[in-house]
């Protein structure tokens, strides 16, 4: 892939949270959902390459969604695959919480798992873990393994887990081990992201959250020299039957290279609403702030970048409502 790419694709990202962040605490996540979607496709259609999405948001006629199957980019340039979530968040944009992200992922074309639209069980650890997890393993021994890596004591060991009741197991058998515990209402991605970065206090990701999301994280994982495991759950008939068609064995533990082949992607995420490694959209006046993350595995850089917009020469970052 072309290096030129890795600034492209915070454009995208930037335009999709500055329109997206205007609804934010406004109760509509379509509307905040369509707002960054569509400003996404508008960036996107300026990009010199030959993008098809592998990971998105629905059907061909499920638009304005950017769906599984859509070509983006100018038609020239490097053939890739792209992951992409405008909102990664929406019930957090429309309640105005913490982790909302607009997010993309590419990578050469035929290296992104093309997971299916369902849950993934996932855990996830940053760079000094790598090595060390097992989903098939405890909780209990998953957290042993990490606070060994990190030379911490269990107690000082910080789990990020989506505040949901399947995951009532996980919650209590953290607590049963003496770990703490950062509950989530939302935004996996962010979850699993924060595990490389010291300043967020996250250690390690557990539970279940949907299987494309885990592909995203993965791929940012990759550029940060993390690591994420995954396997399929299907929840009905239906959804094993359309793994069995994908040639997806559901009890296999997908490892990095399953997730994200080669040695090559780019990660890129914008901040909708504050959160601990990104700061939220702020507007004032005219302008609109925001900040920034994007990352390349191939050459492990990482890149904070903070942006400033005029809004009177971007008028589509406005919303009419």
């Amino acid at each position: 892939m072309e290096r030129s790419l890795t600034m492209e694709l915070v454009r995208v990202t930037e335009a999709a949270a500055l329109k997206s962040a205007r609804w934010m605490g406004r109760g509509m996540k379509n509307e905040a959902d369509d707002a960054a979607t569509s400003a996404m496709r508008n960036v996107f259609d300026t990009i010199p390459m030959q993008g098809t999405v592998v990971i998105g948001e629905g059907e061909m006629d499920e638009a304005p969604m950017l769906y599984i199957g859509e070509k983006l980019g100018t038609g020239q340039g490097p053939k890739v695959d792209v992951a992409v979530d405008p909102l990664e968040g929406t019930s957090i944009v429309a309640s105005g919480g913490w982790n909302a992200l607009s997010v993309i992922a590419i990578a050469d074309a035929g290296n992104l798992l093309h997971a299916p639209d369902m849950y993934m069980e996932k855990i996830a650890v940053g760079p000094e873990a790598v090595g060390t997890i097992d989903l098939n393993a405890s909780v209990t021994d998953n957290l042993k393994a990490v606070a060994k890596a990190k030379n911490k004591n269990i107690e000082d060991v910080v789990a990020t887990v989506l505040n949901r009741p399947r995951h009532e197991a996980i919650i209590a058998e953290l607590r049963e081990a003496g770990a703490r515990i950062k509950l989530i209402d939302n935004g996996d991605v962010a979850g699993a992201i924060n595990t490389a970065f010291d300043q967020t206090g996250v250690d390690i990701l557990f539970g279940t959250g949907g299987a494309p999301e885990g592909v995203i994280a993965a791929a940012a994982l990759k550029c940060l020299g993390g690591e994420l495991q995954g396997r399929l759950v299907p929840s009905n008939d239906t959804e094993i039957e359309r793994c069995k068609k994908m040639n997806i064995d559901v009890n296999q533990v997908f490892r990095m290279e399953d997730l994200v082949k080669g040695d090559d992607a780019i990660f890129a995420a914008t901040g909708v609403t504050d959160g601990e490694l990104l700061k939220g959209v702020q507007f004032k006046g005219s302008y609109g702030s925001t900040h920034s993350i994007v990352l390349r595995a191939k050459s492990g850089t990482i890149r904070f970048i903070e942006g400033r917009h005029s809004l009177n020469k971007k008028p589509n970052m406005v919303v009419e409502s």
